[in-house]
């Protein structure tokens, strides 16, 4: 009697059963980040636009190129590398050296994802591993803003000496709807809270992320903002402009919606995933709060990342006819 050959297909993180394609999922994120690159480049100008395109045609070039060298199959059809390259881009001042986006492409897509088995494989972020390694390279560079930018409501130009964080850092009053509805200087991506929310609504309809993440995120750093306001006794500073400049004054809600959603990063039960946003909540906003610096989003997001994988151990359910205890015999 012969017996049935059954194999069993193996493949990477993430595992959905559905008509999604891995290609789709990224057509639809780059669909996204339309309205946030075209408010980046209204805010900067042509320089904002040749950083996204310098991060993203290196971003794909360094995957064609590594795949081509150790002979594995080209996969920048599935976009992927595209997407990294624009994320990459949209977390970068416009007034970087040229040279500054292929350093980081590179360190994104060789040594974050290629070189650990490529895509589904890589543990954290590439775009924000890469981030974090120019900002800890190139401090400098990676943290001089452009000092102007241009208002949507009135199409004039302004100066902005500093972000909305490092200016209620600094004491500085700013008024909350100005936060919500005017461009800011920043990074390429943070120019418009608009632009962004346009960009997740996208998402979220289109269902490719779901609203755990994203908005427990953005939800405990509020709360924990406020927190640790009054553990420090600031409780002065507890009022609308204040959380909504931390809300929406830096990188907190283009990581909440764009790069703390990546399938492949964070845990892959909703338990899982609502304890991996509280974390992420909680470091960015001890990092913003405590440390000297103003942001926290990249590093809490690599951080989070990291854990991932403890998470997901620690909430793995038991296979089906598995105790997950075993059975003491007392007799």
């Amino acid at each position: 009697m012969n017996t049935p050959d059954i194999r069993f297909n193996i493949s990477s993180s993430p595992h959905f059963r559905g008509k999604l394609t891995t290609r789709g999922i990224m057509l639809d994120v780059l669909i996204a980040l339309v309205p946030v690159c075209a408010a980046g480049i209204f805010a900067f100008g042509i320089s904002a636009l040749i950083v996204i395109l310098i991060c993203t045609l290196s971003c794909v070039a360094f995957e064609f190129l590594y795949e081509k060298l150790m002979r594995l199959p080209v996969t920048v059809g599935d976009l992927s590398a595209a997407v990294t390259g624009v994320i990459l881009a949209i977390n970068l001042p416009s007034t970087v050296p040229l040279w500054i986006p292929v350093v980081g492409s590179a360190f994104a897509i060789i040594i974050t994802k290629m070189l650990f088995g490529g895509l589904g494989h890589n543990f954290m972020n590439p775009a924000l591993s890469a981030r974090v390694f120019l900002l800890i390279s190139f401090a400098g560079i990676m943290t001089a803003y452009p000092t102007t930018v241009r208002l949507i409501t009135t199409f004039k130009q302004v100066v902005s000496e500093a972000t909305p964080l490092a200016a209620i850092g600094n004491g500085e009053e700013i008024n909350w709807l100005t936060t919500l509805t005017e461009m800011h200087t920043g990074c390429i991506g943070e120019a418009s809270v608009i632009a962004i929310l346009i960009g997740a609504a996208y998402l979220l309809i289109r269902r490719t992320i779901a609203a755990r993440i994203p908005f427990t995120y953005i939800i405990s750093t509020a709360v924990f903002v406020i927190l640790i306001l009054v553990i420090k006794g600031d409780t002065q500073l507890i009022n609308v402009n204040y959380i909504v400049a931390q809300i929406c004054g830096g990188g907190l809600l283009l990581g909440a919606f764009f790069m703390a959603t990546d399938y492949v990063t964070n845990p892959s039960t909703p338990l899982g995933q609502f304890i991996f946003a509280v974390l992420l909540g909680l470091i960015t906003a001890i990092i913003r709060l405590i440390s000297s610096s103003a942001e926290g989003v990249s590093y809490a997001i690599i951080i989070g990342n990291m854990l991932s994988p403890l998470i997901d151990r620690l909430l793995t359910p038991s296979y089906f006819g598995k105790r997950s205890k075993p059975i003491v015999n007392e007799g």
